[in-house]
């Protein structure tokens, strides 16, 4: 069963076996139980799951901890370390008594709510140590595409990470790729409303989702750990610093899906790299190797795939050492010549989109690319 998990309260069990813990026999038969579960029950049940089932079959953790940016790994070995010095005899028990709420729930609702100000989030993994707050998107299965829960997610996470007593903020993405852009199942979803009450709400969850960006009070770091697209891309000139793998490309096919550009970039972008290469990217789709971008002035450093992590973790451990005041006032000073003209440009590309989603042209396109996909 795979397991993609941020950090999230501890799991409450119904501790309804023995004192003495469930006996081997108990445990393999909950283990195997655990297959028949008719529905997903939910990320933080699963690590619970990893973390009793490790500490019952081999005990305490002793394995030594993940680095900061495998996001996955840490979640799972400190769900495993906070279990401490518990038996494996216990363990067994709260693996066998939560299996068993599992079966007799089938469903979500055996989840805690989480408590206190700390939000749980579906498609990112979230986290804050040593000063950074990381935000993870995390659909690696579908190339971390973006969803409406996800933009929505990803709002709330920079305004948690905003308020938060880090210095600097990090987002990457889980897996191999870093974004593949929006994920345009989102086009298929039409509200009551119909297409056009579809587009507005689409338009003003875009607006409110680079303004996120655009008014984020800290440096914002991207790490661009696999290919980008789309949005994932266009947002990159609202980021202090862009930290890219060696095998990261970055694409923007906008006019071949008969839409035009958003995060900014209509702005950000020719300023960045000038007109001619800008109008490379968002009006003829070219396709950026991370050298390219980074020798366009989009990325700010480009890493050998090997020692990528290594690399950057090494950066931000040193940003994160930095007075965060004078980080965050700097910020304000750099990114206030030019706020209002951010928030302009991000209301007229808004508005250019709605039309284009409206358009003949924007939905053939989509309709195409659903076609070709399901002839694959």
């Amino acid at each position: 069963m795979a397991v993609q998990v941020a950090h999230i309260p501890t799991l409450k069990l119904h501790m309804t076996g023995s004192m003495m813990g469930a006996t081997v026999e108990q445990f393999n038969h909950a283990k195997s139980q655990m297959g028949t579960l008719k529905e997903d029950p939910g990320n933080e049940a699963k690590l619970k799951i990893y973390a009793l089932f490790k500490q019952a079959t081999q005990g305490p953790c002793n394995t030594p901890k993940p680095g900061m940016l495998d996001f996955i790994g840490k979640a799972k070995w400190d769900a495993w370390k906070s279990l401490g010095s518990v038996s494996q005899e216990d363990a067994r028990q709260q693996y066998v008594d939560l299996i068993d709420s599992l079966l007799a729930a089938e469903g979500p609702a055996v989840a805690a709510q989480p408590t206190g100000s700390a939000a749980t989030f579906e498609t990112l993994l979230v986290s804050t140590e040593d000063n950074i707050t990381t935000i993870c998107l995390n659909r690696p299965q579908k190339k971390n595409a973006i969803t409406v829960e996800m933009y929505n997610e990803v709002i709330k996470a920079l305004a948690q990470a905003g308020k938060d007593d880090s210095v600097i903020t990090v987002i990457t993405g889980s897996g191999d790729f870093y974004c593949s852009g929006n994920d345009l199942t989102n086009f298929t979803k039409i509200p009551e409303g119909g297409i056009e009450q579809m587009a507005k709400n689409a338009g003003e969850l875009l607006r409110e989702f680079v303004k996120a960006f655009i008014d984020f009070p800290k440096p914002l770091i991207a790490v661009i750990n696999g290919p980008a697209v789309g949005v994932s891309v266009t947002l990159l000139g609202l980021f202090e610093i862009v930290y890219a793998t060696e095998r990261a490309t970055f694409h923007t096919p906008f006019s071949q899906l008969g839409q035009s550009p958003e995060g900014c970039s209509s702005y950000t972008f020719p300023k960045i790299m000038g007109n001619a290469k800008a109008s490379e990217m968002l009006l003829f789709n070219k396709k950026l190797t991370a050298v390219q971008a980074c020798a366009q002035g989009l990325v700010t450093e480009v890493f050998p795939d090997s020692s990528f992590q290594t690399e950057v973790a090494t950066r931000l451990k040193a940003y994160a050492k930095l007075p965060r005041n004078s980080l965050a006032l700097s910020k304000q000073l750099i990114r206030g010549t030019e706020k209002e003209r951010l928030h302009t440009v991000n209301d007229q590309e808004v508005e250019r989109l709605v039309e284009r989603w409206l358009s003949d042209e924007c939905m053939q396109a989509i309709m195409s690319f659903f076609q070709a996909k399901a002839k694959l």
